[in-house]
């Protein structure tokens, strides 16, 4: 983490020495980002047999590819594709559990964004849009069934908004790095059904999502 700290002005700096690589309408961005996906959760209670139970949603860090449109020098629209792997923690009456269950999160996002100087070597732009999140692949541990019995664990799909702020810095006139920051608003309903019991909780996870990769333009 530090040699990537240092690398960063680094880059920066080659590439305020450098050409800028001039915008063009209909040209198409495409990066390659590490992003940290940190929900800002609130949850609970667990109705109706742990009203004074709640959850927990753990960080994750994985690979994102992304593609942008130019409309216009100054316009574009931004598809994100990205996957996580999710753990959900026990807390309040169910922290002597532990690890509830685990899911994979699916949120495709689209923003249209706003570059403030496309023509530049150092770019930023803001960002809004709309998010899908799919949750996929949920399934309880054994330590909550263990607790409580056999339990299928299902999450509600999700739609909501985004918002985005970033900067892109060339390194060359086809190569720039790229920093980026999202907050997308993401709601579902846990259901955890065990035999005839059906328990359920709000979930508002609500993560940042913070990036760092390299992008190219054609």
């Amino acid at each position: 983490m530090r040699r990537l700290f240092v690398a960063v002005p680094v880059l920066a700096a080659a590439a305020l020495a450098g050409a800028p690589a001039a915008a063009e309408t209909g040209q198409w961005i495409v990066r390659a980002r590490a992003i940290l996906v940190a929900p800002n959760e609130k949850t609970g209670p667990v109705q109706p047999t742990f009203p004074t139970g709640h959850t927990s949603v753990d960080n994750a860090v994985t690979p994102e590819l992304d593609f942008t449109y130019m409309a216009t020098k100054y316009f574009g629209a931004e598809l994100i594709l990205a996957t996580t792997k999710h753990h959900v923690t026990g807390e309040g009456a169910l922290a002597g559990v532990g690890r509830l269950a685990g899911t994979w999160v699916l949120p495709p996002t689209l923003t249209a964004q706003y570059h403030f100087l496309p023509d530049g070597t150092v770019r930023p732009y803001v960002g809004a849009g709309v998010n899908y999140t799919i949750f996929y692949n949920t399934k309880s541990t054994s330590a909550l069934e263990s607790a409580i019995g056999k339990t299928k664990v299902g999450l509600s799909d999700s739609v909501g908004w985004a918002g985005q702020m970033g900067i892109d810095i060339d390194v060359t006139k086809k190569m720039f790095v790229n920093l980026d920051a999202k907050y997308i608003r993401i709601r579902t309903h846990a259901t955890l059904t065990t035999g005839a019991l059906v328990n359920r909780e709000r979930v508002h996870l609500d993560p940042l999502v913070l990036g760092i990769g390299i992008g190219t333009r054609f």
